[in-house]
């Protein structure tokens, strides 16, 4: 039986919906309380035809990069829907979500970095290396937009690579009162922030008149990225948490464990 250490504790998880229930459960799971508040909403590309026309062709590829679960849900579907995966074409990732979606689908022997969730981490595998992959034909699935140091560095070391977009990131329009009124009561104890792109979407939904009740609750961020984007953002306390459900869950106890002894008589 898992323990109660997050008992009571007001958690807003942010991720979008449908990518939430993980996170939210193993908060709920230690006694907290887990409030999905989506700073991101994911949807179908403004224009497909981009994705279609290579699905068609994907036979001439050595390797297809999947930047995320969305990119991996949002392309599988449409290619296996019209066509069999190629058998030579192999397949890579970076972070365990994207890892898992990928074994949804049947994948194994998936490549991906064991440590490390980012593009530097990757570019860091053996199969990456410039021997690895110059001359080769890198095909990267992503949303509209994103970091294009992986793309840059491959073509760098002699890669041809494409980009396609899969899926597109927008703000949601979502009510922030309750969460606001949590916050101003002195009851939302922490915010989890999963993509950078999310903290200014949250600024944007909470407006000028929330934002300084928001701006003193605690954040908890799985990379250095999205923490110097929280910090510019405003936030008074930012702190850095390992990666996945559970880097942060862990980061979550800790913060709170050190918190009650603080604060006892």
């Amino acid at each position: 039986m898992t323990a109660a250490t997050l008992s009571g504790r007001h958690i807003v998880v942010t991720r979008p919906s449908g990518q939430a229930d993980s996170l939210c459960t193993a908060i709920e799971a230690r006694g907290g309380i887990a409030l999905r508040f989506p700073v991101l909403a994911i949807g179908e590309p403004e224009d497909g035809r981009a994705l279609d026309e290579v699905i068609a062709r994907l036979d001439e590829f050595d390797l297809a990069f999947f930047v995320s679960p969305n990119a991996v849900s949002h392309a599988l579907g449409p290619v296996l829907a019209r066509r069999p995966w190629p058998a030579g074409l192999r397949v890579a990732t970076v972070g365990k979500g994207s890892e898992r979606a990928l074994a949804g689908y049947g994948f194994k022997d998936v490549i991906a970095p064991q440590s490390g969730f980012d593009s530097e981490s990757v570019l860091a595998l053996a199969e990456f290396r410039a021997d690895a992959v110059a001359g080769r034909h890198v095909l990267i699935f992503r949303g509209d937009g994103g970091r294009d140091l992986l793309g840059e560095t491959l073509r760098e070391r002699g890669a041809t690579v494409e980009y396609v977009t899969c899926y597109r990131r927008y703000c949601p329009a979502i009510d922030p009162t309750p969460l606001l009124r949590l916050a101003a009561d002195g009851r939302l104890d922490a915010i989890t922030l999963t993509s950078s792109e999310g903290v200014g979407n949250l600024r944007t939904m909470v407006g000028d008149d929330g934002w300084p009740v928001l701006r003193t609750v605690a954040v908890f961020a799985p990379h250095p990225r999205i923490v110097a984007h929280a910090r510019a953002a405003g936030f008074e306390l930012v702190l850095e948490t390992p990666a996945g459900d559970e880097g942060l869950v862990g980061a979550l106890e800790s913060h709170f464990r050190h918190a009650s002894v603080t604060l006892r008589p």
